[in-house]
C-alpha cells in the first residue's frame, strides 16, 4: 500500500549486493530512510536482537520521573464513536486507533534509549525513541515469519492470563490479526501458516508488569528474495497489527478520525545484516517536541470493544520498561 518506488528500489539494490543496512519506514511511508550499516551516522542507535550499535553510550541511572497527561475519556469517546459507526457499517471490523499523550520525563531519549529493556530499540536523531516488543518480519534463509501482538492486560489482575485468553474480545481481535497477517504473508510467500497461536509473553514497565497475547505465522521465499527485499516490504506495509482489516479502507479511516500525524510511530524499522534481515513495529514510542515529549499510544477496535476499557488500555501502554 505504501508507495515510494524509489526506496524500496534502493532496498532491492542492497540486497542483491548483500550489502548490510539500516531501514526506517514510518506509517505513511512518506519520509523513509536507509542508511549502509557501514556509514551509519552518528545520532542514530539501534539494537535488535544479536546485534547493535551502542558504543560506549553513557548511562545516568538515576530514578525515573514519568507522569502522564492523556486526552479525556470525552474526547477519546468522541473518536471511538466514529470507529465503531464505521464498524457498524461495514467499513472495517478491525481499526487500531491511537492518540497522543503529553508526559512529563526528568531525562533525555538518548538515555530512555540505553535504559529502556526491550527487545528492539531505535534512538533517531533526538527526535524519537522506540522501545518495541513487537516483531514485524523475520527472514532467515528463505523462511519470513511474523509475529503479530493483539492482546493487553495489567499482569496484577487476578487469573490475567486466563482473562486475556478467554475474552472473546480479545479472541476476535486477535483472529482477526492472524487471519490479516496469513493473508499478507501470501502475498509475497508460500506454504504460509501459523505456528503458534495466542502465546503470552510477560512485559516490565516502570510501573508494573503487563502480559501481552502473540501469534507466529511464516511461510518461504522463492530462493532469490534477497533481490527483492525492498518489494516484500512494501506489499506488507501498513503493518496489520497497528491499521486493521480490510487494510486499505482502515487505513483511510484512521487518517481522518485521529486528526494528529503519526508520524515514525507505527513504522517499522530493522536491519538487513547481508544474510538475514530483522524488523520490529515501531510501537512503544516516545516523541521529541520543543519543550515537552510525547507518548503515542493505542488498541484494536472490534464490535465487541468497550470504550472505558479501550480508553484505560491506551493509558497502560504509555510506560517505560525501566525497572
Amino acid at each position: 500500500m505504501i508507495q515510494n518506488n524509489s526506496f524500496f528500489n534502493k532496498l532491492n539494490d542492497l540486497g542483491k549486493k548483500g550489502q548490510p543496512f539500516l531501514f526506517i519506514i514510518d506509517f505513511e511511508g512518506k519520509q523513509p530512510e536507509v542508511f549502509e550499516l557501514n556509514n551509519l551516522p552518528g545520532d542514530i542507535y539501534f539494537q535488535i536482537p544479536g546485534l547493535s550499535n551502542n558504543g560506549s553510550l553513557p548511562d545516568r541511572n538515576h530514578d525515573l520521573t514519568f507522569i502522564k497527561h492523556p486526552l479525556s475519556f470525552d474526547d477519546y469517546k468522541y473518536k471511538f464513536d466514529i470507529v465503531m459507526r464505521h464498524i457498524r457499517n461495514g467499513d472495517t471490523y478491525l481499526i487500531n486507533l491511537t492518540q497522543a499523550t503529553q508526559v512529563e520525563i526528568n531525562t533525555d531519549l538518548k538515555n530512555i534509549y540505553l535504559r529502556a529493556r526491550a527487545a528492539y530499540k531505535l534512538y533517531f536523531r533526538d527526535q524519537f525513541v522506540v522501545f518495541s516488543p513487537e516483531t514485524f518480519v523475520k527472514i532467515n534463509g528463505n523462511r519470513i515469519s511474523t509475529y503479530p501482538m493483539k492482546g493487553t492486560i495489567d499482569c496484577n489482575i487476578p487469573n490475567a492470563e486466563s482473562i486475556l485468553l478467554n475474552d472473546p474480545k480479545e479472541i476476535s481481535e486477535h483472529n482477526t490479526i492472524v487471519d490479516l497477517m496469513r493473508n499478507d504473508l501470501s502475498k509475497v510467500a508460500k506454504k504460509v501458516s501459523v505456528d503458534r497461536f495466542r502465546y503470552i509473553e510477560t512485559i516490565s514497565t516502570h510501573e508494573k508488569k503487563i502480559l501481552q497475547a502473540s501469534s507466529e505465522i511464516s511461510g518461504t521465499l522463492p530462493e532469490d528474495y534477497k533481490n527483492y527485499l525492498g518489494d516484500i516490504l512494501s506489499k506488507l506495509l501498513p503493518a496489520g497489527s497497528i491499521s486493521g482489516a480490510p487494510k486499505e479502507k482502515t487505513v483511510e479511516i484512521l487518517l481522518n478520525t485521529e486528526e494528529y500525524s503519526r508520524g515514525y510511530y507505527t513504522g517499522v524499522f530493522g536491519v538487513f545484516d547481508g544474510e538475514s534481515l530483522d524488523s520490529a513495529v515501531m510501537i512503544r514510542y516516545v516523541e521529541k517536541n520543543t519543550d515537552s515529549f510525547t507518548f503515542k499510544s493505542g488498541g484494536g477496535i472490534t464490535f465487541r470493544s468497550e470504550v472505558e476499557k479501550e480508553y484505560q488500555e491506551l493509558i497502560d501502554k504509555v510506560y517505560v520498561p525501566i525497572t
